[in-house]
C-alpha cells in the first residue's frame, strides 16, 4: 500500500545508473533550458512574474517525480493552462491603480493565483479520492483538438500588445478577444517599431532553427538546438548593450526575484470564489496530463495510474500554492524532447529541478533586462503545433457530422465567449452527441458467403453476399432500451420491407389461404411486404443491454410476425442479453427461441423450413 501511494518507492530500488543515468541527466539538462523560456513566457501570459513560472519548473515538478506514475512527462508550465489561469486572474484581481494605492480590500495576481493552485489541488485530491480517474474520458478528441485551438487564439491575443509595444485595456467576460483586436486596431497609429521589429526577428530566428536546422542537427545528434533559450539570451544581451529600455521605450519583463520563495498560505477566503472557475482548469489540466502519459506508457510498456496521477497533481498543486505557482500541467514539447533525449525517468525531472534552481540563485537579475517583445515571439512560435491541430478538422468532419459539430461549436465558443463556457459547452454537445449516437444504433441485414462456410456478413457491404432462403437475418449494434425501442422497430420494418403505417393500421392480420393478408378491405400480397420470408433471426451478438422496456419490444415483434407466419428466433446473445431475456420470459413476455450460435438458428431454420 505504501508502494502504490509512492511509485518512487516502487521504481528508484531497480533504478539502473549503467542504463539510464546519462540518458536522464541528458534529458534533464535539456528540460531545464527549453523550462527557463516557458516559464518565464508562461509566467506573463498567467498575469505574474516570469519568477512564478520558473518556481513551476522545481516544486510541482519534484512532488510529482515522487508521487507520479508516469515516466516521461514534463510537469510544469502550459499554455491553456496558463491561458485559463489569466481569465481568473483578471475577475478577481484588484485593478493595478488599486494596488498601486493599497487598502484592506487589495487582491493581489499572486494571492489569486496561488489560491487557484490550491483549490485546483484540492479538487483533484477529491477527484482521487471518489475515483473519478475516468472523468477525462467526457473530453472526446474532437473537443479537445477544438478547445485547445480556441485557447491558443486567446493566447496569441493577449501578446500582440508586447509584439507592437502598445498599451491596451483589460476586458473580461464575452466577446473579450473581439474587443481586445478592436482596440490593438485602434493603437496600431502608436506601434513601437523598434519593439515589433525585436519580436518579428525572433519569430522569424525561432522558425528557421525549428523549421530547418533542427531536423538536419536531429540526425547527427540526439541533443536538440536550444533555440528558445538562445533567443530569450540573445534577447537580454541586446536589450544590456543597447538599453531598450530608455532608448527605444520596450518594456523589460521586470525583476525577477533571487532564490526560492518563503512559503506562505494561500488567502482562505478566496477559495469559494474560486471553486467554479478551478473546476475546469483540474479537468483540462487532468485531461493533459493523462493523455500525454498514457501516450508515453503505451509506447514504452508501462502502466499509468489515472487515480494515482489525480493524487500527485492534488499534492502537487497544494505544495506549489504555497511557493507562489500557478496550476500545474505538462507540456507536449518538453514532455517529447525529455523522451527522445533519453529520459528513462523522472530523476530528469530532479536534474532539470536542479539547473532552475542554479538558475534563479545566479541568473535572475541577469533576464530581468529581457524584453517582453522576446517572450512574446516565443510564445507564438511554440504555439504552432496547436494552430497546425487545426487540420485535423478534415478527419473528423469525415468521421461524422457529430464529430464537426463538436470542434466548431467548441472553437467558436471558445473564441467568442470565454475559454471556460466554451469548454462547458463543449462537453454538452459532446455528451449530446454521444446520447444522439445511442439512439441511432446500427443495423443491417446478413447473408451468407457461398464460399464459406458459417460465415455471415452485412450484404449492403459485400456484393457476393447472398440471402438465406426464406430466411432473414436482422443484425442490431449497440443497445435496446425505452430510448432505442422505437428506432429497433423502425430499423426492423424497414429491413424486412414493412410498410409501418399500413402495419399499424392493420395490426398484423393473419394471413389468409392463398398468403396474402387483408389490409383495409384489399388483399395485399405478401410478398409486397416481406419478400416471402417465413423466418427471422435476430442477431444479437452485438446487443450490448436490454432493459424491460426493450424485452417487451422484441415480444411484440414476434407476436405480430406469428400473426404472419412468420417464426422469430435469437442468435448469439451475451449473458447480460440472455439473463434478461430469461427474466423476461419468466414475467411472460416470451417465451423466446434462442440459439447460442448464428450458424446454430441457420440449420434450424432451414431444417424447419424443408421439413
Amino acid at each position: 500500500m505504501f508502494a502504490g501511494i509512492l511509485p518512487i518507492v516502487q521504481w528508484l530500488p531497480k533504478y539502473s545508473p549503467k542504463r539510464d543515468l546519462i540518458g536522464d541527466i541528458i534529458a534533464g539538462f535539456t528540460v531545464a533550458i527549453m523550462h527557463i523560456p516557458h516559464g518565464m513566457a508562461y509566467g506573463l501570459l498567467a498575469g505574474v512574474s516570469p519568477g512564478c513560472g520558473l518556481y513551476m519548473a522545481i516544486f510541482p515538478t519534484l512532488v510529482y517525480m515522487v508521487l507520479g506514475t508516469s515516466k516521461h512527462i514534463s510537469i510544469g508550465t502550459f499554455a491553456v493552462a496558463s491561458m485559463m489561469t489569466l481569465k481568473v486572474v483578471q475577475s478577481y484581481a484588484s485593478d493595478e491603480q488599486v494596488i498601486a494605492q493599497g487598502g484592506e480590500n487589495v487582491i493581489t495576481p499572486l494571492e489569486v493565483v496561488t489560491t487557484l493552485a490550491f483549490t485546483v489541488g484540492l479538487l483533484h485530491l477529491a477527484m482521487g479520492f471518489f475515483r473519478l480517474g475516468t472523468l477525462s474520458s467526457l473530453l472526446s478528441d474532437p473537443l479537445v483538438n477544438g478547445f485547445t485551438t480556441g485557447a491558443a487564439c486567446h493566447v496569441v491575443t493577449s501578446q500582440l500588445k508586447d509584439v507592437f509595444g502598445v498599451t491596451v485595456p483589460r476586458h473580461k467576460g464575452a466577446f473579450k478577444i473581439i474587443y481586445t483586436i478592436v482596440d490593438l486596431c485602434a493603437a496600431l497609429p502608436s506601434t513601437n517599431v523598434p519593439a515589433l521589429l525585436f519580436c518579428l526577428g525572433i519569430i522569424v530566428f525561432m522558425t528557421i532553427c525549428n523549421e530547418l536546422i533542427k531536423p538536419c542537427l536531429r540526425k547527427y545528434c540526439r541533443f536538440p538546438l536550444p533555440a528558445e533559450l538562445i533567443a530569450v539570451i540573445g534577447g537580454t544581451v541586446i536589450s544590456m548593450l543597447v538599453d531598450v529600455k530608455n532608448k527605444y521605450d520596450i518594456k523589460p519583463v521586470g525583476d525577477i526575484p533571487t532564490g526560492l520563495p518563503m512559503p506562505v498560505l494561500p488567502r482562505m477566503d478566496l477559495v469559494p470564489d474560486l471553486v467554479v472557475d478551478s473546476i475546469a482548469i483540474a479537468i483540462v489540466t487532468y485531461s493533459i496530463v493523462m493523455s500525454l502519459g498514457l501516450t508515453f506508457a503505451k509506447k514504452h510498456s508501462y502502466e499509468v495510474r489515472p487515480n494515482q496521477e489525480l493524487f500527485a497533481m492534488g499534492v502537487g498543486n497544494i505544495v506549489g500554492g504555497f511557493f507562489q505557482c500557478i496550476p500545474l500541467a505538462c507540456s507536449l514539447s518538453r514532455s517529447l524532447i525529455q523522451e527522445q533525449t533519453g529520459g528513462a525517468t523522472q530523476l530528469a525531472s530532479l536534474v532539470s529541478a536542479l539547473i532552475i534552481l542554479i538558475t534563479l540563485f545566479w541568473a535572475g537579475p541577469f533576464f530581468s533586462f529581457l524584453p517582453r517583445c522576446v517572450l512574446a515571439g516565443v510564445i507564438i512560435v511554440a504555439l504552432k503545433p496547436m494552430f497546425m491541430q487545426a487540420g485535423e478538422l478534415k478527419k473528423f468532419s469525415k468521421q461524422g457530422k457529430l464529430e464537426l459539430l463538436t470542434w466548431l461549436s467548441t472553437f467558436i465558443c471558445v473564441v467568442l465567449i470565454d475559454i471556460d463556457i466554451g469548454l462547458l459547452i463543449g462537453v454538452c454537445i459532446s455528451l449530446l452527441s454521444l446520447y444522439i449516437k445511442g439512439l441511432k444504433p446500427y443495423s443491417c441485414l446478413l447473408g451468407y458467403i457461398p464460399e464459406a462456410s458459417a460465415v455471415y456478413v452485412d450484404m449492403n457491404h459485400h456484393r457476393n453476399a447472398f440471402e438465406v432462403p426464406e430466411t432473414k437475418i436482422f443484425r442490431y449494434c449497440g443497445s435496446l432500451n425505452f430510448a432505442t425501442s422505437m428506432y429497433f422497430r423502425k430499423a426492423l420494418n424497414k429491413a424486412l420491407g414493412i410498410d409501418s403505417e399500413n402495419t399499424r393500421r392493420a395490426s398484423y392480420i393473419p394471413l389468409s389461404q392463398n398468403g396474402s393478408t387483408t389490409i383495409n378491405g384489399g388483399i395485399t400480397p405478401l410478398h409486397h411486404l416481406n419478400s416471402s420470408f417465413r423466418y427471422l433471426i435476430l442477431d444479437f451478438s452485438m446487443l450490448g443491454h436490454i432493459d424491460v422496456a426493450g424485452s417487451r419490444a422484441l415480444s411484440d415483434v414476434k407476436h405480430e410476425l406469428e400473426k404472419r407466419g412468420v417464426c422469430t428466433f435469437f442468435a448469439t446473445p451475451t449473458d447480460r442479453v440472455y439473463d434478461c431475456l430469461v427474466h423476461s420470459m419468466v414475467l411472460g413476455e416470451g417465451p423466446f427461441e434462442m440459439f447460442p450460435t448464428l450458424h446454430d438458428a441457420v440449420e434450424y431454420a432451414n431444417a424447419c423450413r424443408l421439413a
